[in-house]
């Protein structure tokens, strides 16, 4: 079995806040953030969801991380594409992306989730009959290749000049460092084809088989037989893991309690897509680091994305921030952004 090697750490947060007191909890994501990368981690990822307590607009969060870091690639795991305007979101992404100096990372899903309760209100007319799926990532992905719009003598007039027309600002760039959150083999491909990075999380569809790590190893063969030759794209691995040798006895309580709640899910396919879900890695650095030897996946990629947990406490995650930091990732072979470079340096 391969040893595994990672060479990128990045942290995937749900950004929690109180129903009555938002600004906290988005406050002290920032501030995540921001620990992240003084810690050395290469990345800081956002979730985006919608009717929660949570980002309900990735790009409008990442524009606020933009400017509260330096290094860090920022990114969104997932936006559903099926409530965005294509234009209109490839507008708010660059302009984060400019803000950043070119450090998002944007990864997508298909599909709307609560669309009985939001299709009315976010499209209008008959929602049901519009292409929610990978056409619509298509067209963001358009969009941001910066292609001008009408015929090669159109021009618009602004208060300040003359100029062909096109979405603004435009980075050419940005195109590259697109995502899709694949956990099908249909949506592999899809992602393969069009040149998309592959984000594959603690979370995938039983096709043929009732085994996850099977299933997962059958989606990244799929991705990268499909992928066209000389393509430049990424793998990201995702995996909830929670250390707890920092952590106190309530936190450890803690910990074990909320893997133990959610370990039913992992004995067997669930719901009629045969959804099959990866145990949460709760224990001590040398419990965790034991499976994570043991997963033939994660011998498979080199970029981990480290998933933090719902609902827990911002000191919650800066313990496991750290613990994964100091006694995790550096035994998986990983070394922070400066580190790394001063080692090539000395070569």
């Amino acid at each position: 079995m391969s040893t595994p090697t990672i060479t990128s750490l990045a942290l995937l947060t749900p950004g929690n806040f109180a129903d009555d007191d938002p600004y906290t909890g988005l406050e002290e994501t920032l501030q995540l953030f921001e620990y992240g990368e003084r810690l050395g981690f290469d990345g800081a990822w956002i979730r985006q969801r919608h009717l929660e307590h949570g980002v309900g607009s990735a790009a409008v969060f990442l524009a606020a991380a933009g400017q509260r870091t330096e290094r860090i690639e920022l990114g969104t795991a997932v936006i559903p594409i099926g409530y965005e305007n294509p234009f209109r979101l490839a507008e708010d992404l660059a302009l984060a992306d400019v803000l950043s100096r070119g450090r998002l990372q944007i990864g997508f899903s298909t599909g709307m989730p609560h669309a009985d309760l939001l299709g009315d209100l976010v499209h209008d007319g008959d929602w049901r009959g519009f292409d929610l799926s990978y056409g619509r990532i298509a067209r963001v992905l358009d969009h941001l290749r910066g292609d001008y719009l009408g015929g090669p003598d159109t021009v618009i007039h602004s208060p300040g000049n003359v100029q062909r027309p096109r979405l603004q600002p435009h980075n050419p760039g940005l195109v590259h460092r697109i995502w899709y959150g694949g956990g099908s083999l249909r949506s592999v491909r899809w992602a393969a084809e069009n040149g998309l990075s592959l984000l594959s999380g603690n979370i995938v569809t039983g096709e043929g088989t009732d085994d996850f790590a099977t299933a997962q190893l059958n989606l990244l063969a799929e991705y990268r037989r499909t992928l066209p030759a000389g393509t430049a794209s990424r793998v990201a691995l995702g995996r909830v893991i929670v250390p707890f040798d920092s952590a106190d006895a309530s936190g450890r309580a803690r910990y074990r309690a909320y893997a133990a709640g959610r370990h039913e899910r992992t004995l067997a396919p669930q719901g009629p897509k045969r959804t099959l879900f990866a145990p949460d890695l709760v224990g001590t650095a040398e419990q965790i680091l034991e499976h994570l030897a043991a997963d033939p996946v994660l011998a498979q990629v080199s970029e981990l994305r480290l998933e933090l947990p719902y609902e827990f406490h911002r000191e919650e995650y800066e313990q496991i921030l750290h613990d994964v930091r100091h006694l995790v990732a550096p035994e998986l072979g990983w070394r922070p952004a400066s580190l790394a470079a001063r080692e090539t340096a000395v070569r």
